[in-house]
C-alpha cells in the first residue's frame, strides 16, 4: 500500500479517494473504524472514513491510532491525515491532537500541513486561509453551526489545538519549488513540530507533494494528497466505470452550506422537508416511496437563522430510518449531501467499504459498495458541488 489515509469525516474521505484516483493510484475506501478482519481488495491507497471532526478529541486520537495501527499492518507506506479544505475544527481541536498523535506514533519530528485546495478555491496566504477571496472568518463558515471558524490565521488556529509549536512555510518558500520547500522543513525540525505550508495554486500542491513524498505523514486536503500521488509517478488511469443498477435515485440532503442550500433550490424534483422541530420519519419515508419514478428529494438543509440548535443527532436518526426503509422497498441508488448525513446513511445501509468510481464534480465521485448488497452512492460534501449537482449525478447514471 503506497498510502495508507485516515479522514476525519465520510465525505472528506471520497474527496480524498476521487482525487487519488484521478492520479493513478487504485482507490479502496473503508467506512469506520475497520474491523481487525476485514477483508478488501488490493489497492495503492485505502482510505479510512471516520467521522471524528466534531467528537471529543480523546476519542478522536483513539479511533486515529486504531486505525493508524490497521494500516501499518497491511503496509501502508507512508500515511495521510485528511481534514477539510475549510479546516473545519474549533478552538479544542481536533485536528492537533490527531496530527499530534498520528506523529508520534510514527516516530515523525514533523508533520507539514496544508488545507489549500485551488480547484475548489481554497487557499493560504501568509499563513490564513480565503475561500474565494475571502478570509474564511469572514466566510460563511464563521456560522457553521459545529465548528465555526472565527480566525482566519491558520498558525494560531492550529496553535490553540497542540502544546508544540507550529510554524510556516511561506508563500515565497513554497513559489521556489519542491527543493526548498523540502530543505525549509528538515530547517524547521529543530523548533518545530508542525507547518502550515502556504499555496496558492495547484502547481504549489504539486511542489508540496515532492517534497513530502518520502515523509511517513502529511496533512491536509485532497489537494496535498494529489500532489503526494503525482510525486509517486503512477501512471494515469481512468477510474473504473460505474455498474449498471436498474431502478430508482433518490437524493437525501442534510447539510445546511450555502452550496447545498442552492443545489436544494436547483434541483427540480418532488422534495420533502423535515423540519428540526417536528421531524416525521415515517412521513418522509411514505413520500419518497409515493414518489420514486421521479428520483425525489427529502431534506432537512435550511439557512442559519432556521437551524434549531440540538437536533442534529435527532436529524441523522430520521435519515438512517429513511434510508433503511428505503434500501427495504429496492431503491439502490442515492445521492447524499452533507458529512454527517452521508455517515448515517452509509451505516443505515451496512456499507462497509466503497470502490471509487468517477468525478461528478471536484472531490465528489460516484461510488460503489464493496461486498453486500450492490448500491451506487454519491456522497458529497456540504460545501462540495455545482448549483445543478443533483441532477448532474443522476445524469451520470443514464
Amino acid at each position: 500500500m503506497k498510502l495508507g489515509c485516515i479522514a476525519d469525516d465520510l465525505t472528506g474521505a471520497t474527496d480524498l479517494g476521487v482525487t487519488l484516483a484521478r492520479e493513478g493510484l487504485s482507490v479502496v475506501q473503508v467506512n469506520g473504524l475497520p474491523d481487525p478482519g476485514l477483508d478488501i481488495p488490493a489497492a495503492d491507497a485505502v482510505v479510512v472514513a471516520l467521522k471524528s471532526r466534531t467528537n471529543p478529541a480523546a476519542e478522536a486520537v483513539a479511533w486515529s491510532l486504531a486505525s493508524l495501527k490497521w494500516l501499518l499492518e497491511r503496509k501502508a507506506e507512508r500515511i495521510y491525515f485528511k481534514y477539510s479544505s475549510t479546516f473545519d475544527s474549533t478552538p479544542r481541536g481536533n485536528i492537533g491532537q490527531v496530527v499530534d498523535a498520528l506523529r508520534d506514533a510514527l516516530g515523525e519530528r514533523l508533520a507539514p500541513a496544508t488545507p489549500a485546495n485551488p480547484r475548489v478555491g481554497r487557499t493560504v496566504y501568509k499563513g490564513n486561509l480565503f475561500v474565494g477571496e475571502v478570509p474564511i472568518a469572514e466566510s460563511g463558515m464563521k456560522d457553521h453551526p459545529l465548528t465555526p471558524m472565527r480566525d482566519s490565521n491558520l498558525v494560531r488556529v492550529l496553535g490553540a489545538q497542540t502544546p508544540h509549536k507550529v510554524a510556516l512555510v511561506p508563500y515565497d518558500v513554497i513559489d521556489r519549488g519542491a527543493a526548498a520547500i523540502k530543505a525549509k522543513l528538515a530547517e524547521l525540525q529543530a523548533e518545530a513540530r508542525h507547518a502550515v505550508l502556504d499555496a496558492v495554486r495547484e502547481e504549489h500542491l504539486v511542489a508540496a507533494g515532492e517534497a513530502c513524498r518520502d515523509l511517513r505523514l502529511t496533512s491536509g486536503s485532497a489537494a496535498l494528497g494529489m500532489g503526494i500521488a503525482r510525486a509517486l509517478r503512477m501512471k494515469r488511469t481512468s477510474a473504473k466505470a460505474l455498474p449498471r443498477l436498474d431502478g430508482p435515485a433518490v437524493v437525501l440532503a442534510g447539510s445546511c452550506s450555502q452550496a447545498t442550500l442552492g443545489q436544494v433550490e436547483a434541483y427540480r424534483a418532488p422534495a420533502y422537508r423535515i423540519f428540526p422541530d417536528r421531524i416525521d420519519a415515517e412521513a418522509a419515508l411514505a413520500f419518497a416511496l409515493e414518489n420514486l419514478a421521479a428520483s425525489p428529494l427529502v431534506y432537512a438543509s435550511a439557512p442559519p437563522a432556521e437551524i434549531v440548535p440540538g437536533r442534529g443527532a435527532a436529524i441523522e436518526d430520521a435519515f438512517r430510518f429513511i434510508a433503511r426503509g428505503l434500501a427495504e422497498k429496492g431503491v439502490r441508488k442515492f445521492v447524499v449531501a452533507g458529512g454527517e448525513t452521508s455517515g448515517a446513511v452509509v451505516e443505515a445501509l451496512g456499507v462497509r467499504a466503497l470502490a471509487i468510481g468517477p468525478e461528478i464534480d471536484p472531490g465528489v465521485p460516484w461510488t460503489t459498495a464493496v461486498g453486500g448488497e450492490p448500491r451506487l452512492l454519491a456522497l458529497k460534501s456540504g460545501n462540495f458541488g455545482s448549483r445543478e449537482f443533483f441532477g448532474k449525478a443522476l445524469g451520470m447514471l443514464q
